[in-house]
Formats: structure tokens, sequence, C-alpha cells
């Protein structure tokens, strides 16, 4: 295939002979000692093909088989104690300072309480309640305890509740639980129940609590509460809640009929003067479902209740 000349020498048809050493050579005078690799050779590593300017297939610095080979470990450096520093400050201190370190930066127990919640209510009653739980322990293993109960300002404890759980991180976000529940009631209808749950943070910031509960009376029940902080500013903040119960067996000397029995929706808005210490109001709506509306209907009372709330919630 026949060829352009220049194309091939860019130099073709022109006169060197006038041209000075310098132009011939821009490097000319130079002491390239004294530069490094790469800027002795601005292109070097470079696939200069592409362009027409080198030739094809040029290895990079990696694969330079002028690169200095790189000699193995020393046998020697695989001897002596797993930690050098034992040699010199002794293999029973650094054992301790190592031990300080893990429990300083990694191993770090905490105890935490959380009031959720702590509120009051006002429609066809007057009601209260709270909603506390804590844990003690690390960020894998933790013991875990949490407290419900609920009453009329007029007819005083309703129901109350109290779990001691072992909690296991199994993800970055969820929490495996397993415990044992302890129901009080003053109708003397007690409970002792087996717990097994998760709680943890689901997608879209959704702080999720569940457990299915099966009592020493063959009750199997589950319950899922939802609730989620919408941030308004940085101190004012609304959040949705929901909760929904659900059983397994007829239990009509609790007012409980099989399948899903009671919903509740609600909607608070707090105000966090700090951190630690929150006021909120809202309004929440609940409803008994099935063969437990139709318990709750056969004695007279309301299967379904909406009520202002007012409440605190804090934790230390």
């Amino acid at each position: 295939m026949p060829t352009n000349p220049e194309a091939d020498d860019p130099h073709a048809g022109h006169d060197m002979t006038t041209m000075t050493p310098e132009a011939a050579d821009p490097h000319a005078g130079h002491d390239m000692s004294l530069m490094s690799p790469g800027q002795a050779d601005p292109h070097a590593g470079h696939d200069m093909s592409a362009t027409g300017m080198g030739p094809p297939d040029v290895p990079t610095s990696a694969d330079n088989p002028g690169r200095p080979p790189e000699a193995p470990i020393p046998a020697a450096a695989l001897s002596g104690p797993g930690h050098a520093a034992d040699l010199i400050f002794g293999a029973e201190a650094m054992a301790r300072s190592r031990r300080t370190l893990i429990a300083e930066n990694g191993d770090i127990h905490t105890t935490a309480v959380i009031v959720d919640r702590l509120e009051a209510g006002f429609g066809d009653e007057r009601t209260w309640l709270w909603d506390v739980q804590g844990w003690s322990g690390g960020d894998i293993n933790r013991f875990w305890w949490k407290s419900e109960g609920e009453g009329h300002v007029d007819d005083g404890l309703e129901e109350a509740e109290l779990q001691a759980l072992y909690s296991r991180a199994v993800s970055p976000f969820w929490d495996v639980q397993a415990g044992v529940r302890q129901d009080f009631r003053p109708d003397g209808e007690d409970r002792t129940h087996l717990v097994l749950g998760v709680q943890g943070l689901a997608p879209h910031w959704w702080e999720v609590d569940a457990a299915a509960f099966l009592s020493t009376e063959g009750d199997l029940t589950a319950r899922v509460e939802a609730e989620y902080d919408q941030r308004i500013t940085q101190r004012l903040i609304l959040q949705p809640r929901f909760e929904i119960d659900i059983s397994a067996n007829d239990i009509p000397e609790l007012e409980i009929g099989p399948g899903l029995s009671s919903v509740e929706a609600g909607l608070r808005l707090r105000y966090e003067f700090h951190k630690e210490f929150a006021p909120y109001v809202g309004v929440e709506w609940s409803r008994a479902l099935g063969d437990s509306a139709d318990y709750i209907e056969a004695r007279g009372g309301e299967v379904d209740d909406t009520r202002l709330v007012v409440g605190l919630r804090a934790w230390f």
C-alpha cells in the first residue's frame, strides 16, 4: 500500500542543517540525572499507540522488566512475639494496654432509658399511659427492657406489662430480641409470655418494633409498632405512629378475638427544648376489630375512640 513520505517522517523535506543542536534536540545541554523518572520522560507509562506517536503495546511502569524486583519477606520478620512492643514493655503490661484500647474504642458498654410516651388523653374518657424502654450493654449484645401501661383517670390502672429481653445485633440497623413478658391486670388475668421479636430502623427511617408472644395459657399474639420522625425544623418534629395487634386465638377473658384485633394511628407534634426533653401534643385514633369489637360492644363499651393527647418524650 503506497504511503505518504511526509506522514512517515514528519521532518521529510525540512532542511535540518540550519537547526542549532538545541533545536534539533530540545533536551540538549540539560542534566537529566537530577530529574525524576516522570520528569525525564513525560510520556513514560503512556500508551502512545492510539495517537500514532509511538510504537504499539508499550509496557507500563507496573510491568516494566527493568523495575527493581521486590525481595521476599525475611524469615526473621515472622519470628518472635506477635506484638513487637512485648519485647520492650513486657507481654503482661501490653496485654492490659490492648484490653484498655479495645474497651475504649470498640467494646463500649452504655446504658440508656427512653421515655417514648408519657401522656394524658382527653376524649370520651380521660386516660393516661406510659411507654418506656431502655438497654444496657455494647453494640452487639444488650440487655433490653420495656414497660407499657395504661389506665383511666376515674377507674385506675387497666393493664401493664414488663419485658426483659436479650438483644443481639444481626445487622447495622436490626436487633433480634428474645425473653419474657409479664402482664399485670387488676382483674387478676395476669399472663406470662415468651417473647421473640425484631427491633430496628426500616427503610425511609421508620423505627419498627415487632414481636410475637406465647403465653403460659397457650395464647399466641403479636404486636407491630412503627413510628417516623419528620423534622419540620431542627427542634419541631412531627411524628406519625401506628400500632396493630394480632391474635391467633380467641381469648374472651381478655376481650381479644382471633385475627387482627385492634389498630391505633396517631400524629404527635413535639418541640425539643433539648434532645433529652421534648413535650408534645397530638391526636390518636384507635379501633377494635372483629370479635374483639363484639366483646367490647357486648359490655356496652365503644369500639373506636379519638382523643387529644398531651405528653412528654425524654431520654437519659
